[in-house]
C-alpha cells in the first residue's frame, strides 16, 4: 500500500491551542485583519489542495499582499521554529499544497500582479498569484502568448507551476515551466530574498534556476517571476487519427519521433476516455477507435502544410483506421476540447477519481496501456487513460467510490503499481505533478540511499531546519525501510494524523 507515514507523537490540543494563539498574536501587527485565518470555518477551506484524498488542518493561513510581508511572515515562523507550507491556488494533485500539523498555510493568491511586459524581450514579470492564462491573456494584443498550458490553466498560478514545474499539451514542442522561466525571485525560510536565473541567456555559478523550478516549495518562497512569450503562430491544425488497437496508437507516437517531426502537441486517450469527454463536450471524437491521437502542427501556413502531410503519412503507415483534419480554429480547438475536459469528464462518470502522473520511454506506450488493462481486472477498478504521448508523461484515471475505504485502498494499491511499472519500463515516477505526499513512498522505489541522501543536501542548503514544506517529496530512511518491509510483507502503515474524505 502506498500511504504510509513515520509515525509520530503529536502535541495535546492544549499545546496547539497555545501555539496557534502566540502565532496569531506575532501575525497580527503585520497583516490585515481579513489576511490571517485561523478560525476552522476559514481554515478549512485550506485543509487540501486538489488531491482531496488527504487533509490535515493548519494553524492559521496568512495571505500576504507584498513581498515584504511575506518575509516578515517567514522571519516570524522562523523564529518560532514554525514549519511553512507555501500554497498557490491548490490545484496541485500530489498533496504538495496539503498543510503540516502545528504550521502555517503562506496563501500567495493576494500576489497577483503582473509587473511589466516587454514585447521587444518577448518577456513578462509576474508575480506568484498570477494564473497561468492571465500571462496568454495579458499579451495577446501583441501576437505572444505563454506556451506552457497545464489542463488547470485557468485557474493554476504561475508560482505553482514554479514549484510543479509544470507542462501542458504543448510541452513537447515548447518546453515545461523550467524552459519557459528566465528569472525567480523568492524568499528563504528565514526572509532572505535570493534570486535565480538571469534575463541573459547565462548566468555566473551554478544553475540554480533548474533547482528551484520543481522544487515544490520546498527550498523558498516564489515572490516573482520573469517568463519567456512566444510569438503566436499564424496556423495552427489538428489531425485527430483513430487507431482500432490501442499497441498501434502507442507505436504511432514512436514513429512521428522517430521520423524526426516534433508537433506542436502529440495527445493520446483511450478508447474509455472518448467516450466519457464526447458525452460531457461532444468534441466529434471516433467513438469505435480503441485510441485515438491529437498531432497539432502550428507555424506558417507553409510549415504547417507541409508537417500535417508528413504526420498524416507516418500515421497512415502506422495502421491508422481513420483521420480527420481540422478544417479551421473552431474545429480544432474543439478537438481540444476533449482532452482539456479529460478531467471533469471523469468527475461525471464516477463518484471520485484518481490522477495518477508517471513518464515512461515512448516506445513503451502499448507496454504500459496493456499492463493497466490487467491491473484493472486485479483491482476491480476502472482507468481512463489520457497522456501527453509525446514525452511519455501518463495520466491514468482510476475511477473509485472514496466513500467505501476498500475501494480508496484499493485504487492507492492500483496506482502504486502504475507507477513501479513506470520505473520498471525506464521511467519516472512523476512527471509534472510531483511527489508531494502522495508519491514519497514511491521515492523509495525509484531512489537508493545515496541519491536521496543527495536530496537531503541540497534541501539543508537551502532550508537547514527543514520547515519549509517539509515532510514532503523526499522520503526520510526510516520511511524507506519502514515501506519496504510493507511491501514484502503486504502490510500497511497508515498516515495516522491525516483525515481521508
Amino acid at each position: 500500500m502506498i500511504y504510509m507515514n513515520m509515525v509520530t507523537t503529536l502535541p495535546d490540543q492544549a499545546a496547539i491551542s497555545a501555539l496557534q494563539s502566540k502565532l496569531v498574536f506575532a501575525l497580527k501587527p503585520i497583516l490585515p485583519e481579513h489576511a490571517l485565518l485561523w478560525e476552522p470555518e476559514d481554515t478549512i477551506p485550506y485543509e487540501c489542495d486538489g488531491l482531496a484524498a488527504y487533509r490535515r488542518m493548519p494553524l492559521a493561513v496568512a495571505l500576504p499582499e507584498t513581498e515584504e510581508q511575506a518575509a516578515q511572515i517567514l522571519k516570524i515562523c522562523y523564529a518560532m521554529r514554525v514549519p511553512v507550507v507555501p500554497r498557490g491556488s491548490g490545484t496541485g494533485l500530489s498533496g504538495g499544497a496539503m498543510p503540516i500539523a502545528q504550521g502555517l498555510v503562506l496563501s500567495l493568491a493576494k500576489l497577483k500582479k503582473i509587473i511589466s511586459i516587454d514585447s521587444f524581450t518577448r518577456t513578462a514579470v509576474v508575480q506568484p498569484g498570477v494564473r497561468n492564462l492571465a500571462i496568454s491573456e495579458a499579451v495577446a494584443h501583441l501576437g505572444l502568448y505563454y506556451a506552457p498550458d497545464p489542463s488547470s490553466q485557468i485557474a493554476c498560478s504561475i508560482g505553482g507551476n514554479v514549484n510543479e514545474n509544470s507542462g501542458g499539451v504543448h510541452c513537447l514542442k515548447y518546453g515545461l515551466t523550467l524552459h519557459n522561466v528566465l528569472k525567480v525571485r523568492g524568499l528563504l525560510m528565514n526572509g532572505e530574498i535570493v534570486e535565480f536565473g538571469s534575463l541573459a541567456p547565462d548566468s555566473p555559478g551554478l544553475d540554480l534556476l533548474a533547482i528551484m523550478v520543481g522544487s515544490e516549495g520546498m527550498l523558498a518562497v516564489v515572490t516573482e517571476v520573469t517568463v519567456k512569450l512566444v510569438a503566436k503562430p499564424k496556423l495552427a491544425r489538428v489531425i485527430m487519427a483513430s487507431f482500432d488497437d490501442i499497441e498501434k496508437g502507442g507505436n504511432a507516437v514512436a514513429d512521428i519521433i522517430a521520423a524526426g517531426i516534433i508537433p506542436a502537441g502529440l495527445e493520446m486517450m483511450d478508447k474509455a476516455t472518448t467516450h466519457a469527454v464526447e458525452e460531457f463536450v461532444h468534441a466529434g471524437y471516433d467513438l469505435d477507435a480503441s485510441a485515438i491521437l491529437l498531432c497539432e502542427s502550428d507555424g506558417t501556413p507553409e510549415e504547417v502544410a507541409e508537417e500535417i502531410e508528413r504526420m498524416t503519412a507516418v500515421l497512415e503507415k502506422s495502421g491508422a483506421s481513420g483521420i480527420q483534419i481540422s478544417k479551421d480554429e473552431t474545429e480544432r480547438l474543439k478537438f481540444w476540447s476533449g482532452r482539456k475536459n479529460a478531467f471533469p469528464a471523469a468527475g461525471r462518470i464516477a463518484a471520485d477519481y484518481y490522477c495518477m502522473d508517471g513518464t515512461i520511454p515512448r516506445r513503451h506506450i502499448a507496454t504500459l496501456l496493456k499492463r493497466i488493462q490487467v491491473m484493472e481486472k486485479k483491482y476491480g477498478l476502472s482507468c481512463l487513460n489520457v497522456f501527453h504521448a509525446g514525452d511519455g508523461n501518463m495520466h491514468p484515471l482510476i475511477l473509485f467510490n472514496g466513500a467505501d475505504q476498500d475501494e480508496w485502498h484499493r485504487a492507492e494499491d492500483f496506482g502504486t503499481e502504475i507507477l513501479e511499472a513506470c520505473v520498471e519500463l525506464g521511467g519516472t515516477i512523476t512527471g509534472e505533478h510531483g511527489v508531494g505526499i502522495e508519491k514519497i513512498n514511491s521515492m523509495c522505489v525509484q531512489f537508493g540511499e545515496g541519491e536521496r541522501e543527495a536530496f537531503w543536501g541540497v534541501k539543508d542548503a537551502f532550508d537547514p531546519e527543514r520547515l519549509l514544506n517539509p515532510d514532503k517529496a523526499i522520503p526520510s530512511l526510516h520511511r524507506c525501510a519502514e515501506y519496504g518491509r510493507m511491501r514484502i510483507s503486504g502490510g500497511a502503515l497508515p498516515f495516522p494524523e491525516l483525515e481521508r474524505f
